[in-house]
C-alpha cells in the first residue's frame, strides 16, 4: 500500500514504487548522478524547441500545483500550514473529519468556490493537446484535485490525490461521483445508507494524509514506463519533489532508460535527479516545448 506524504531528501525511488520497474544500485546511482551533473540546466524559455519525438516515444507527465497557479487556484494551505488558524491535520485527515466532519466539508467547499471559478490555462491545454496527438502512447499522472486536466480534455489520466468536485460515502462503496455543492453549513448524509437504515457521511474524494493511494493507479503507473523502456520521455510540471511517492517517479523513469525533463517556476526538492530543468510558467513553457 502507498501512502500520501511530504519528507525531506529523497530517498531510494524503490521503497515506494515497488519491484515493476526495476532497481537502481548505488554504483549505477552515482554514476547516473555524475553524468546528469554534466547536463545543462535551461533557465529560460529562450531558444527552446519543441519536444523531439519518434513513432515509439511514450510520454508521461506529472503535475503539481504549479501547474494550476496560474490559473487562480487557491494554495492549498499557507506557508504556516494552517487555514483560519486551524491546523492543517484539523481539515484534511480522517481523524479531522471524524472529530469535526463541519469543518472539514467547510475547507473543502470554500475550495470547491475556487475551483470552479478557475478555468484550464495554456499548460493544462497543451497537456491535452499531446494526448490527443499520442494516444495510448500517452498518460497523466496528477498530484491536483481542482478537475482542471479534465476540463481542459485530458482522458488518460490518474488523479493521485482524488478530485474536489467528486464525493463520496466514509461507509459504503457510494461513488465517486461528481457534486459541485457548496456544504458550508451542514454536512452531507449519503442516502444510500440511509435507504439500509445506516446513518453515514458523505466525504469529499480527497486522498488525505495518512490514507493509501490506490494500488491500481500505481501499478497502471509502473506498466506504463516499464512498457515505454528507452522510449519513456518523463515530464514533471510544477512539482516540489517533496510529495512521495510521485517524486520518486523521476528516478523510476531514469531505471528504465528514459528521459527526463522538469518545468517548474520555482526551484524542487529532485531537481538534480532531472536531465534537463526549465524554469519559467508552465503555461509559457508547455506549448511550445509539447508542440
Amino acid at each position: 500500500m502507498y501512502q500520501v506524504f511530504a519528507t525531506g531528501p529523497t530517498r531510494p525511488w524503490r521503497d515506494h514504487m515497488g519491484p515493476h520497474v526495476g532497481h537502481v544500485g548505488p554504483e549505477a546511482g552515482q554514476r547516473m548522478d555524475k553524468g546528469l551533473a554534466k547536463l545543462s540546466r535551461a533557465r529560460d524559455t529562450a531558444g527552446m524547441k519543441a519536444l523531439s519525438m519518434t513513432p515509439s516515444t511514450r510520454v508521461l507527465v506529472l503535475t503539481g500545483a504549479g501547474a494550476s497557479a496560474e490559473s487562480g487556484i487557491p494554495t492549498f494551505r499557507d506557508a504556516n500550514g494552517l487555514w483560519e488558524s486551524h491546523r492543517f491535520e484539523d481539515v484534511a485527515s480522517p481523524h479531522g473529519f471524524r472529530r469535526d466532519p463541519k469543518l472539514v466539508w467547510r475547507f473543502y467547499s470554500e475550495r470547491r468556490r475556487g475551483v470552479l471559478s478557475a478555468q484550464p490555462n495554456e499548460g493544462h491545454m497543451a497537456i491535452a493537446r499531446l494526448e490527443a496527438e499520442l494516444g495510448d502512447r500517452f498518460l497523466l499522472v496528477t498530484q491536483n484535485v481542482d478537475g482542471l486536466h479534465g476540463r481542459a480534455g485530458s482522458q488518460r489520466m490518474i488523479e493521485m490525490h482524488g478530485n474536489l468536485l467528486k464525493t463520496r460515502c466514509s461507509h459504503c462503496q457510494l461513488g465517486p461521483f461528481d457534486d459541485t455543492e457548496l456544504y458550508l453549513d451542514t454536512p452531507p448524509d449519503c442516502s444510500a445508507c440511509a435507504s439500509k437504515g445506516l446513518q453515514s457521511l458523505l466525504r469529499p474524494h480527497i486522498v488525505w494524509f495518512g490514507e493509501a493511494l490506490d494500488p491500481d493507479h500505481m501499478s497502471r503507473m509502473h506498466s506504463f514506463m516499464a512498457e515505454a523502456g528507452s522510449q519513456l520521455c518523463f515530464i514533471a510540471v510544477g512539482t516540489s519533489g517533496h510529495v512521495f511517492p510521485a517524486a520518486q517517479l523521476v528516478d523510476a523513469a531514469r531505471a528504465v532508460g528514459g528521459r527526463t525533463i522538469l518545468v517548474n517556476r520555482d526551484e524542487a526538492d529532485n531537481a538534480e535527479r532531472f536531465e534537463q530543468v526549465i524554469r519559467g510558467q508552465s503555461g509559457e513553457i508547455l506549448p511550445t516545448l509539447l508542440g
